[in-house]
C-alpha cells in the first residue's frame, strides 16, 4: 500500500466509505443478486486477489496458522462467513434507513463486548464521543424528525441486521486473538477460505431453490466491487486498523456510513443534503473527534 495509506483513522474512513457502497449495492441488487450468492462470489473474488500476496507467506507461517486454528476458525465464520451474509439477506427484507440505523449499534455492541469479554473501559470523554456520534447517526436516519423513528417496526430483515451486528461485534474484538506472527494477508486469505467453505453448502442450496443471479453488465459490476473493494481492500485496512487502535474506535468509525451514504446520494442521485444532514454529519464527527483524540488507555489491540 502506499505510505500516505498507513494511517489508522484514514484507513478506517477508507473502510467505511467502500461498505457505504456495500450496503447501497446490497439492497439494489436484491432482485438481480440472491444474498447467499452475493456474499459467495464477493469472497471468491476477495480470495483471487489475496492467494498471489498470501501464497509466498504459506509454508513459513503455516505452523503459526495450525497452533491456532481454532480462532482462525471462528474468526472467518464471523468475520467472512457471517457477517456480510447476514446483512445481505436482512437487506433483502428491511429498508436501508432500518438497515443503516441497526449497522450504527455495532460500536456500542463492540465496546458492551469488550467491557464484558476484555474488562476494558471507555473514559467518559470517550463515551461523550460514541453518545454524540450515535445521536448524528440517528438524526440523519430520522431525517431530524423523532417520529420517523418512532414510526420504524423491526421486521424479520432486521432480525437478520441484528445478527450481523453482533458477529461483526464479536469478530472486531476477536482479532485481539489472532495468531500473532502471521502476515496479514495470509490472516485474511485463511478467513476467506473458512467463509467460504462455510458459505458453499448454503450458496448450493439458494441455487437448488431456482434463485439465480440474473446475469448483466450492472450484476458482474456490482458483484465486483463488492469483491474488490468492501472485500479485499476494506478487510485489509480494517484489519490493520484494530490492530494500531483497539477494537471499540476501530468500530466508532462505522457511523461515517450515513455519512458517506449521504455524500454517494448527492453524487450519484442527485439527492440534495438537508439541513438535518449536515447536523447529523457535524455530531458524527465531533464524537470521532473525541474519541479518537482522548488520552489512549494502555490496552493491547
Amino acid at each position: 500500500m502506499l505510505a500516505h495509506l498507513h494511517h489508522p483513522y484514514l484507513l478506517l474512513s477508507l473502510t467505511t466509505l467502500f461498505w457505504s457502497g456495500n450496503m447501497v449495492l446490497g439492497r439494489a441488487l436484491r432482485d438481480q443478486v440472491p444474498p447467499l450468492s452475493l456474499a459467495f462470489w464477493r469472497w471468491a473474488i476477495a480470495l483471487l486477489l489475496l492467494l498471489p500476496l498470501a501464497a509466498p507467506h504459506l509454508r513459513s507461517q503455516w505452523p503459526l496458522l495450525r497452533a491456532r486454528w481454532k480462532t482462525t476458525v471462528l474468526l472467518g465464520l464471523l468475520g467472512v462467513g457471517a457477517y456480510n451474509t447476514l446483512a445481505y439477506v436482512g437487506l433483502n427484507y428491511t429498508p436501508a434507513t432500518n438497515a443503516v440505523l441497526l449497522n450504527s449499534f455495532i460500536p456500542i455492541a463492540t465496546i458492551t463486548l469488550s467491557w464484558a469479554f476484555l474488562h476494558k473501559h471507555l473514559r467518559g470523554v470517550e463515551w461523550l464521543g460514541v453518545v454524540l456520534s450515535l445521536l448524528g447517526v440517528t438524526t440523519i436516519v430520522a431525517r431530524g424528525h423523532l417520529e420517523t423513528l418512532a414510526s420504524l417496526s423491526l421486521n424479520v430483515g432486521d432480525l437478520w441486521m441484528l445478527g450481523a451486528v453482533f458477529a461483526w461485534a464479536l469478530y472486531t474484538i476477536g482479532l485481539q486473538w489472532r495468531p500473532s506472527g502471521v502476515d496479514p494477508i495470509l490472516l485474511l486469505a485463511a478467513f476467506t477460505v473458512i467463509g467460504l467453505l462455510a458459505l458453499a453448502p448454503a450458496y448450493a442450496w439458494e441455487v437448488a431453490q431456482g434463485r439465480t443471479i440474473a446475469v448483466s453488465l450492472g450484476s458482474l459490476a456490482g458483484i465486483a466491487y463488492t469483491g474488490i473493494f468492501p472485500g479485499f481492500l476494506g478487510y485489509i485496512f480494517y484489519n490493520r486498523a484494530v490492530a494500531e487502535v483497539g477494537a471499540s474506535k476501530a468500530s466508532l468509525f462505522l457511523h461515517l456510513m450515513p455519512v458517506f451514504g449521504t455524500l454517494l446520494s448527492a453524487v450519484f442521485l442527485a439527492e440534495i443534503p438537508q439541513i438535518y444532514h449536515y447536523i447529523g454529519i457535524a455530531l458524527i464527527f465531533a464524537g470521532i473527534h473525541l474519541t479518537t483524540t482522548a488520552r489512549p488507555r494502555k490496552e493491547s489491540p
